[in-house]
């Protein structure tokens, strides 16, 4: 008579656990699935003080992308060292997608050639998501000027070297900038007259004191409108929406000139692209709804919007294009 031989204890349980453990290892851990983006507020860095443009634009489209999103988006305002220091917060960041920069031609195109120790590479360490706006300067000279055009500007100038004064809101300013510009296309040479602000500068060149500026539009608009002050042509390739009757530069004989005031929205490099797409695909829809774009020509700036690569292109030729103006001319940051 055969009896049944029981397996020993210790046997019999080791081998369940074997098998459990190998179905268990086909599992992937819920613990480690990510969740959707954006799952948490987003800091949305305006690199100047309250009050200015980009701040202003930052507000404007602040709002609409927490509609957007589903989240909190925090304006957080950090001035200083021409919108440097907001560059470097935003490039030392997590590259997550949770600190989102409104940066413009300074700090993204400019600084690298002022400062000695920039404490970011705006070529490598930030990543672009979308061109914002585009504004215009305006060239606007004293009635007492004689020149009704950018070309009889240039025969003047050619004919008077240095008796001309630009007036600007300050070295390295875009007025300052963009005058460098058209001195190194038109081969001319202007006085350089840089003021405390556009303000006092505006007020020397009504009061007669320098003879040219290049300054925006909303700027002028009243002078112009009332004869104080002369408005020759815009600084962009196209004609500004607030100035219709006045021709660009690059259309009034100097082709190719081009120079703007530009914002547009920046992460920290190694993003991923994915959050890069979102963040990019949200913000062109929310800047081309029409009362968006009316609220910002309010400003005296309009939508221009891009792909992520197209910004980061337009990044590199805006650096190339003022470094080299910056070289030229000496340019040294106060």
């Amino acid at each position: 008579m055969q009896y049944y031989r029981a397996m020993p204890r210790n046997r019999r349980v080791s081998a369940l656990p074997l098998s459990f453990i190998a179905l268990l290892a086909a599992v992937p851990p819920v613990a480690a699935q990510q969740p959707a983006y954006p799952a948490k507020a987003i800091r949305l860095i305006a690199s100047q003080a309250p009050g200015g443009g980009i701040d202003g634009v930052a507000r404007i489209v602040s709002a609409r992308l927490s509609e957007s999103v589903g989240q909190a988006v925090i304006v957080d305002n950090r001035a200083g060292a021409n919108g440097s220091l907001a560059a470097e917060l935003t490039a030392k960041s997590p590259p997550d997608g949770y600190t989102v920069m409104l940066g413009a031609v300074g700090n993204l195109g400019i600084n690298a050639f002022f400062y000695k120790q920039l404490g970011y590479d705006p070529l490598h360490d930030l990543a672009p998501v979308t061109l914002v706006v585009s504004g215009s300067n305006v060239l606007v000279v004293h009635p007492s000027v004689p020149a009704k055009s950018v070309k009889e500007l240039i025969a003047l100038a050619r004919g008077r070297p240095g008796a001309l004064a630009l007036g600007s809101s300050g070295t390295g300013g875009a007025g300052h900038l963009t005058g460098a510009l058209f001195q190194s296309m038109t081969k001319t040479t202007l006085l350089h007259v840089p003021y405390k602000g556009g303000g006092p500068a505006m007020i020397d060149l009504v009061a007669g004191n320098v003879q040219l500026m290049f300054a925006s539009i909303p700027s002028v608009g009243a002078n112009v409108g009332s004869g104080r002050l002369r408005a020759l042509a815009v600084s962009t390739p196209q004609r500004s929406k607030l100035f219709p009757a006045v021709p660009t530069i690059a259309e009034s004989g100097l082709p190719g000139f081009e120079a703007r005031s530009w914002y547009g929205f920046v992460v920290a490099a190694r993003t991923p692209q994915a959050i890069v797409a979102r963040l990019n695909r949200d913000l062109v829809q929310i800047l081309e709804r029409p009362e968006v774009s009316d609220a910002l020509l309010k400003l005296g700036l309009e939508v221009w919007t891009s792909t992520p690569e197209a910004f980061g292109a337009y990044i590199k030729s805006e650096y190339d294009k003022w470094g080299k103006i910056i070289r030229e001319v000496g340019i040294t940051a106060n």
